[in-house]
């Protein structure tokens, strides 16, 4: 008990291994699949300090034991094709829900064998003393741009406690912050300039010159400010989609407008490069990052999301709409002359530049006169509207085994 309050009242937060918890889970594979839902048993381990202070911001681990789920006997999935998000839950002292994410790193997983899934991990700022307790709660796995998302259906016990005092080893309460899972604050809070968004997972309704689509697509923006304003980078995390046929270089030009929100209003425009070098049939089709710059029309927390997509090849265009908004990045903003604010001004300028094959305009491409109808159909795929593998690719609970 004497050691038990000396670490409490150290300064130097210890790690603490966390119990394993095991919960009831429900899981609802993606619609395409046609499957009802089914359930199944996630274990969890949380690590997280044992002991902090307030104002800390700390990294929180969640490490799946075990998913609620293995490979159908349909597939066998790639290695680095999986991808799990989720939300850990902070009560007690505090209470905040934690964006929970790990990387798109796994083994090899053959069909019907066990779900792999990467440590998620999160971080946590602490707003008040007293015991925080940590608890697993939803969490989704995305395979191929597919989402099977996985609910608690009983309650869950906390993984794992950090005891926080208030800086000088007493217990009084200090005055909380905001935490959303995202990175809020301008360079007005301490001095800092580099922002980092949440990743989300944005559904889009896609009109292709072959027919409509809907996709679902991995998406982050980060902001650097740069004065009063900030330089915008939208990335598309790493696809999964190959190249259905040889397309030549400089001949597809993405742009998207950054929906505002919160304070502010309006949209950014940002844009990337055109595919510097040919793309073979069957290489792997990557929408390169986005960049442009926000300048803030209102002083407030304003929040930034993926919004209309758009590619232009090969003298035809496909436009993708967010069916939902997703916010992945949220700002303490200052309001500048001429900034976004009002609805109808774009707020922030494209990055790059124009490039062989013709000048730009809003972040299009210069036509080519191809018109054939294998190009067409080959633009409908690249601009990244292909259903990949359309149900094939779910997971699901090991007693409700696909025929």
């Amino acid at each position: 008990m004497l050691g038990g309050a000396a670490v409490l009242l150290g300064v130097a937060a210890v790690p603490a291994q966390a119990a394993e918890v095991s919960y009831a889970t429900k899981c609802v594979p993606p619609a395409a699949s046609g499957l009802p839902p089914v359930e199944g048993t996630t274990k969890v381990e949380v690590t997280a300090p044992a002991t902090a202070k307030v104002g800390d911001e700390v990294e929180v681990v969640w490490k799946f034991v075990q998913a609620a789920s293995k490979n159908p006997d349909l597939i066998d999935l790639p290695a680095n094709s999986v991808q799990p998000s989720g939300t850990l839950k902070a009560a007690g002292a505090q209470t905040v829900d934690i964006a929970m994410q790990g990387p798109r790193e796994n083994p090899a997983i053959p069909k019907g064998g066990a779900m792999v899934l990467s440590d998620m991990k999160g971080k946590l700022k602490l707003t008040k003393a007293g015991q925080v307790t940590l608890t697993p709660d939803a969490y989704t796995i995305n395979v191929m741009s597919t989402d099977t998302k996985c609910a608690p259906t009983e309650t869950v016990n906390a993984a794992a406690t950090i005891n926080v005092t208030a800086g000088n080893g007493s217990t009084s309460s200090a005055t909380p912050t905001p935490s959303t899972g995202t990175n809020a604050g301008g360079g007005e809070d301490g001095g800092q300039t580099d922002f980092t968004g949440k990743e989300v997972q944005v559904p889009y309704a896609c009109k292709t010159p072959i027919g409509d689509k809907d996709v679902t697509s991995p998406v982050q923006i980060n902001a650097k400010k740069n004065g009063g304003s900030y330089d915008l980078t939208v990335q598309f995390k790493k696809s999964v989609m190959d190249s259905p046929a040889d397309i030549p270089k400089d001949s597809v030009k993405p742009s998207m407008e950054v929906r505002l929100g919160g304070a502010d209003t309006g949209t950014v425009q940002v844009e990337g490069p055109t595919n510097a070098e040919p793309i073979k049939a069957g290489d792997p089709m990557e929408i390169p990052d986005l960049t442009g710059t926000y300048k803030p029309g209102a002083t407030g927390e304003s929040t930034l999301s993926p919004g209309v997509l758009t590619v232009k090849a090969l003298g035809t265009t496909t436009t993708c709409t967010p069916s939902k908004t997703e916010v992945s990045l949220t700002l303490d903003t200052t309001e500048q002359p001429g900034g976004a604010s009002g609805g109808d001004s774009t707020g922030g300028s494209a990055g790059g530049s124009s490039t062989s094959g013709g000048g730009t305009t809003g972040g299009g491409l210069a036509e080519t006169g191809a018109d054939d109808n294998g190009a067409l159909k080959a633009l409908g795929l690249v601009a990244g509207t292909v259903t990949l593998l359309g149900g094939a690719v779910f997971t699901f609970m090991p007693r409700h085994r696909s025929r």
